[in-house]
């Protein structure tokens, strides 16, 4: 290989035009570099990540002795090309190992390499980028990519659009999209200026552009030939609209609108149809829900297939890993789903493609039903979560459209515990009152319909009379043993909750034999845990043994979410049996599984705090129960604030409060109770926070690995600008480092911490 001289200032580009916005994204890309080796830009087509990558470059140039080097892929036909395109920026010929030539080339090297628009070829952007981190420890990376390349050490940065007025304030202060929108159309409309006359039409324009900076930019051009409210107008047309580019433009550079109607005239029939027909799917689809709810005609499953592929090819659909299955997820930008779905309303099959959409989420969520309680249990929870859109948008439509509330009823009953783990509870409820009160029916899907209200509403402290009463007459009705048991487990949970505890257990034990004789594994579960509850709070050590047994099932039925909720049962039994300590091991163990259901984690920190209690740990017990509170109030459940579970609660808070005094138990409770989820976890966990983790190292004198570099750079003579300059952070907090470093050694000046380090082993004077 032969190699050009070095350019130092490496190939950046010069900026045709102002930079507006980003700075949350520009602060934390500069921050991330300076200890990342990988960090990549994802996000949708259009909405800036090439710019801001290009900005971020020229913010850190000086901390990169050898330059900072772009690389831009978009046009790349050919995957394997990608080590040659990279070679041929640093002025690298030809081997027959260009990437050995390249890694050997850079070993010694320290520079920023920007890796642009990577998406189409990821998988060698990744084999690449792996392979030259290794060889080059001065080497740093920043991608754009519409997608993540999942390389070992990748740090992820999102770009979103830019932030626009919310609507029920269109007159707040300067808005990142409204300050684009404003320069771009002042360079093409000069004296255009922002003013109150025209400032909600130019905020009005920028949310119908979604705060899109490509869709912004180009629409501002419009302004040449058309006023602000002309330009709007043809907005809410969303067709034809803005179709010229300038020649300098690559065909990306169209406006939205253009751009899309030209997407949709380049397809097949077959990929037009589709496109229509996917407009249903707000939150996206896979390759299943084409091949049943998007009739193509023609179409088997290898022809969707190929009308999918064509469209990820066509950027129609952007493609994501799934989570259910590892089935891949594809997704439309909301005004390209917005154009397919006037097409769809204008071919007229807008009521087939509904009904078989309906048809499948009815399905689906029977499956969720029968397969929820197994070795999936978490995939099934992570593909409803992602379907969550488009379960609303069914449940809505079946509930608003003739003859169709019965499928509603049907999809919501059947996700009844995924209403309740979801934290979707009031949700769940909303959507069964609206099914039970159009299907009036005596059906078994009302009579399920029936149990899961009802033990949602329980949940909740809402009424539930009429609905135990309705469900025990259907149950007798259809001779059903599930909706017998059901409703003993519903009445069991009630009477136990409001403090009967006799009563409940009794209930409940009725409801287990019933499961038991229906075979219901799943119902079976549930409800040895609220029996093992109920006997917990009697004292009854039988209690033990339920909780015991639904362990032993959640582990044979391989049941991840599910055994969550037994750990959590053996541990209270544990902890009321005098084992603290082992209690508390079952609930870090549950805990630490990071499992998405709030009323699971409300359970586990709660019982946190208990054990606690016992330990004499008070000023935790104070943090874990304010903590606990936060996260019932997320789950929308209230079975915190029901008799037995407060009780305990309030035991362990006045030993806490008569232990810390009213003012400390408060302010650690109050301050708890402020954190954010991840936040309850890691406190729950003893985890310190990742940041601070991160930053720890034995280096002599208690100094971080940063304080150490910094403190290095001290000791060289250099200023804080210039140390700042050097490691892309902002002299205040370079400031903040060496007043810290100052006082942690016992130093009074900078020319001490260069003695210091003189003095320190391994380092040579």
């Amino acid at each position: 290989m032969g190699a050009r001289s070095r350019r130092s200032a490496g190939n950046l580009p010069a900026e045709l035009t102002s930079f507006v916005g980003r700075r949350h994204e520009l602060g934390e890309a500069k921050r991330l570099l300076t200890t990342a080796r990988l960090v990549t830009l994802t996000g949708a087509g259009g909405v800036g990540k090439t710019r801001l990558a290009l900005r971020i470059a020229a913010d850190v140039r000086r901390a990169f002795p050898d330059g900072v080097w772009l690389v831009e892929l978009a046009d790349l036909g050919d995957p394997h090309l990608v080590p040659i395109t990279v070679a041929t920026v640093f002025g690298l010929r030809g081997t027959s190992d260009q990437a050995t030539g390249l890694a050997e080339h850079l070993e010694d090297k320290q520079l920023l390499l920007v890796l642009d628009n990577c998406e189409h070829v990821a998988n060698e952007c990744a084999m690449l980028v792996a392979k030259l981190l290794a060889v080059s420890g001065g080497l740093r990376v920043l991608a754009t990519s519409r997608h993540t390349l999942h390389v070992e050490g990748e740090h992820i940065l999102p770009v979103e659009p830019l932030p626009i007025p919310p609507a029920d304030d269109p007159g707040a202060g300067p808005v990142e999209a409204v300050t684009l929108f404003t320069d771009r159309a002042a360079a093409v409309s000069p004296g255009f200026e922002l003013t109150p006359d025209n400032r909600a039409t130019v905020v009005r324009i920028c949310r119908r552009l979604e705060g899109i900076p490509l869709a912004i930019e180009l629409a501002a051009v419009r302004l040449r030939v058309l006023s602000a409210d002309q330009l709007l107008e043809r907005l809410d047309d969303r067709l034809g609209l803005l179709a010229s580019r300038p020649l300098a433009a690559q065909p990306r550079r169209r406006t939205l609108e253009a751009a899309i109607d030209w997407s949709f005239e380049l397809c097949t029939p077959g990929e037009q149809r589709l496109w229509a027909q996917a407009s249903v799917f707000p939150g996206g689809f896979d390759l299943d829900a084409a091949e049943q709810v998007c009739a193509s005609g023609e179409a088997d499953s290898g022809s969707a297939l190929d009308v999918v592929t064509g469209l990820v090819d066509k950027s129609v659909l952007s493609r994501r890993n799934g989570t259910f299955g590892r089935h891949a997820w594809y997704r439309m930008l909301e005004a390209v789903r917005d154009y397919g779905g006037a097409k769809l309303a204008a071919e007229g099959d807008e009521a087939g493609v509904r009904a078989r959409q309906a048809e499948y989420y009815v399905d689906l969520a029977r499956r969720y039903r029968a397969e929820g309680f197994g070795s999936r249990q978490s995939e099934w929870l992570g593909r409803l979560r992602r379907e969550h859109a488009n379960l609303r948008t069914v449940l809505d439509h079946c509930l608003s459209a003739p003859g169709r509330a019965s499928q509603a009823l049907d999809i919501a009953a059947s996700l009844w515990n995924f209403w309740y783990g979801g934290g979707l509870v009031p949700e769940g409820c909303g959507y069964l009152r609206r099914g039970l009160d159009l299907c009036g029916d005596r059906t078994l899907t009302r009579a399920r319909a029936l149990y899961a209200m009802a033990f949602l509403a329980i949940q909740t402290g809402a009424p539930h009379a009429e609905l135990l009463a309705e469900l025990a007459e259907l149950a007798e009705e259809f001779d059903d043993e599930r909706l017998r048991a059901g409703h003993a487990e519903c009445a069991g949970m009630a009477t136990f909750f409001t403090g009967d505890l006799t009563g409940g257990a009794e209930l409940l034990e009725r409801a287990l034999a019933g499961y038991r004789t229906a075979g219901d594994a799943l119902l079976v579960f549930d409800t040895l845990i609220l029996l093992a509850a109920a006997r917990f709070f009697l004292g009854d050590p039988r209690g033990a043994a339920a909780a015991e047994e639904a362990l032993a099932l959640a582990d044979r039925h391989e049941a991840r979410w599910s055994r969550g909720y037994a750990l959590w049962a053996v541990a209270i039994h544990r902890w009321r049996a005098g084992a603290p300590r082992e209690a508390a091991d079952l609930l870090h163990e549950a805990i630490a599984l990071r499992l998405p259901d709030r009323t699971l984690l409300a359970f586990l920190v709660e019982a946190r705090a208990w054990c606690h209690s016992a330990e004499g740990a008070h000023d935790r017990v104070a943090r874990l129960l304010g903590g606990a509170g936060a996260v019932w109030r997320l789950s929308g459940a209230r079975v915190g604030e029901m008799s037995p579970y407060q009780g305990v609660d309030e035991q362990c808070a006045a030993l806490a409060r008569k232990a810390l005094g009213d003012e400390p138990f408060d302010a650690a409770f109050a301050e708890a109770a402020a954190l954010g989820l991840d936040e309850i976890i890691r406190y729950a966990l003893r985890e310190k926070p990742a940041a601070e983790a991160a930053g720890k190292a034995a280096e002599p004198g208690g100094l971080t690995r940063r304080q150490r570099e910094i403190a290095e750079l001290v000791a060289r003579g250099m200023s804080n600008k210039e140390i700042a300059a050097t490691l892309v952070l902002s002299g205040r907090t370079v400031e903040g480092h060496v007043e810290n470093i100052l006082v942690r050694l016992g130093l009074t000046s900078r020319t001490q911490v260069a003695s210091w380090l003189v003095g320190q082993p391994g380092r040579p004077a």
